[in-house]
């Protein structure tokens, strides 16, 4: 699942240890989400949209397959 935690991030001037740290996680999990490497649980997608004060359907892409 594609996600824009690397743009919201950057436009909040955070660093990937500042928003790991934020959010009780490695700086690896966070490369690893923003790669599209790691789905993040649903308790880690909502920190990650609080700690970037968006609606967590801001964070992800979701293209339905068929």
């Amino acid at each position: 699942m594609e996600n824009n935690i690397k743009l919201l991030r950057q436009k909040r001037n955070l660093s990937q240890k500042d928003l790991a740290t934020a959010c009780s996680v490695s700086r690896q999990t966070i490369n690893a989400i923003e790669n599209n490497k790691y789905d993040p649980t649903l308790h880690l997608a909502f920190e990650l949209a609080s700690v970037l004060e968006t609606p967590l359907e801001e964070l992800f892409n979701y293209k339905r397959s068929e």
